[in-house]
């Protein structure tokens, strides 16, 4: 068959693998040839190590995805695979792999195979319950796909140690803003210290809380020199910082 009919044939493949899948054409003889099957594994490495010779080096955020490869297509097992660059490309961050098996059932595959940027980000070690104020030790830092993170996510863990879970979060969980809350800073009737800045100069005075506070939560306090109730904002579990108005 000549190599201009063989191109013809690959047409729809190549079409199929331009949308984002692996896509399969036959060069004579069936997919489902007998013998042992072409493991998928080798598959992927051999794709992924073409895509490395042709795209920019990985940075260390940076990882390849391939494919994804049927598992089901059964292709019959190829001991004289050869990767080629399936189409000419113009993006820097994906490239199509033409897997050619010049067997005696010849078969070649498109996979398509993309850079990824990952980023480092907060997980939880274990299971939490509601009301569970976060430790050090409840997190680690594993790197993920950016385009696969939820909304919120930490990327710094410190940032998260000393908010409170509002909900249960599972092992193993992404963690979100929108599963913490700010711990409780003030409790009514606590003794504080009123912070005000007078012209450059920081006063100091006592007082008591007049309501409950997160951390930077407007709350009521009173000014236990002058009896006056005034608004500030908790700055830490004994400092509020008085607002003027």
């Amino acid at each position: 068959m000549s190599s201009a009919v063989l191109a013809t044939l690959a047409l729809p493949a190549l079409a199929l693998a331009t949308l984002g899948g692996p896509a399969l054409a036959a060069a004579g003889g069936s997919n489902a040839a007998a013998g042992e099957s072409q493991d998928i594994a080798q598959l992927e490495t051999l794709a992924k190590s073409a895509a490395a010779q042709e795209l920019a080096p990985l940075t260390d955020r940076e990882r390849f995805i391939v494919g994804p490869i049927q598992s089901n297509l059964e292709l019959q097992r190829c001991n004289s695979l050869k990767p080629i660059i399936g189409t000419a490309h113009h993006m820097k961050d994906r490239v199509t792999i033409e897997l050619r098996c010049a067997g005696p059932t010849a078969w070649h595959l498109y996979v398509p195979v993309r850079i990824v940027g990952t980023t480092p980000v907060a997980v939880t070690v274990h299971a939490l319950v509601t009301g569970s104020v976060l430790t050090a030790a409840d997190l680690k830092v594993e790197q993920h796909d950016i385009s696969e993170l939820p909304q919120g996510y930490f990327d710094d863990p410190a940032v998260a140690v000393g908010l409170t879970a509002a909900r249960p979060i599972s092992g193993g969980a992404i963690l979100t803003n929108q599963q913490l809350v700010a711990s409780r800073a003030v409790q009514r009737g606590q003794a504080v210290t009123l912070v005000a800045d007078s012209g450059g100069m920081l006063v100091r005075m006592a007082g008591r809380a007049m309501s409950d506070g997160l951390v930077n939560q407007r709350v009521k306090v009173q000014n236990l020199s002058s009896g006056k109730i005034v608004e500030g904002i908790a700055r830490s579990e004994q400092v509020v910082e008085i607002i003027f108005q």
